[in-house]
């Protein structure tokens, strides 16, 4: 702000500073619903980048197997530990492992998933149109007659839709098994026991809705990464911008996503 404004000129600029945020927040939210809408048309038309798609699910789904499975045992092993001193105070040890269904399922272990894969897979599709964006090599692709948007696009935010909520099951049953080691630690039980008390807590309720929105989150994370590198700016620095943007709005989208979604479940049971 300029100095020697009086009050009065320091209100309406701020104002003005103020306004301008505003819609440069509703510009970007229209352009990125336009960049959506686009999506779903190039997603239905032949032909198909199949061999692309395959390939970004690979780096999506098993580049990506070793993260997600240390960090959901740990989080299994930490949950466990944490709860069973509460839990044996009212002598309920035996609830632990539907308890801890329960809550990797419906709650923790999507949404983990979701934000160790913005930050992962985002940032990676960010930075990655980014720089193809900054060194003219989507234009090339235009001016080569290949369409670069479901070439590059489509097929990224289609494998992250696809293959995140594999990798939300995958996390569910190692959070579980990371959960029976930290049981045995205090107590004896089989694997089979532990899994059959787990499971046997859990409903329909429980499971379909946490599975829908991982698709959901899927969604928005490939959408959201494509959508800031594609819309870089010239320069070297918009790549790490475009990154660390990609990371921020898909973080705050899964959290809206699974807010939203808690509210649905909340009035279907």
């Amino acid at each position: 702000m300029p100095p020697g404004l009086n009050p009065y000129q320091k209100a309406k600029v701020h104002v003005t500073q103020k306004r301008s945020q505003l819609q440069r927040f509703f510009h970007g939210a229209g352009d990125l619903v336009s960049f959506a809408g686009r999506y779903f048309r190039e997603v239905v038309r032949p032909p198909y980048e199949w061999r692309e798609i395959f390939y970004q699910c690979y780096l999506v789904g098993y580049k990506s197997i070793f993260l997600i499975g240390l960090t959901a045992f740990i989080m299994g092993v930490v949950l466990t530990i944490q709860t069973r001193p509460s839990m044996a105070d009212f002598g309920a040890i035996s609830l632990i492992p539907g308890m801890i269904s329960v809550s990797v399922v419906r709650e923790i272990g999507p949404v983990i998933t979701a934000l160790i894969c913005c930050g992962k897979i985002g940032s990676r599709m960010g930075a990655e149109l980014g720089s193809m964006k900054v060194t003219e090599q989507i234009d090339a692709m235009e001016v080569s007659a290949i369409n670069p948007f479901r070439y590059l696009v489509v097929t990224r935010t289609l494998a992250t839709t696809l293959m995140i909520p594999l990798l939300a099951i995958f996390a569910d049953a190692i959070a579980l098994y990371g959960g029976f080691v930290a049981m045995n630690i205090h107590d004896t039980t089989s694997l089979r026991h532990f899994f059959v008390a787990a499971l046997g807590h859990l409903g329909f309720i429980d499971v379909v809705p946490s599975i829908i929105k991982t698709f959901f989150f899927g969604f928005v994370i490939g959408l959201i990464g494509c959508y800031k590198g594609w819309h870089a700016r010239r320069g070297t620095e918009s790549v790490g911008v475009a990154a660390n943007s990609a990371v921020v709005a898909s973080s705050l989208a899964v959290f809206i996503i699974d807010m939203l979604a808690a509210q649905i479940t909340d009035l279907l049971l």
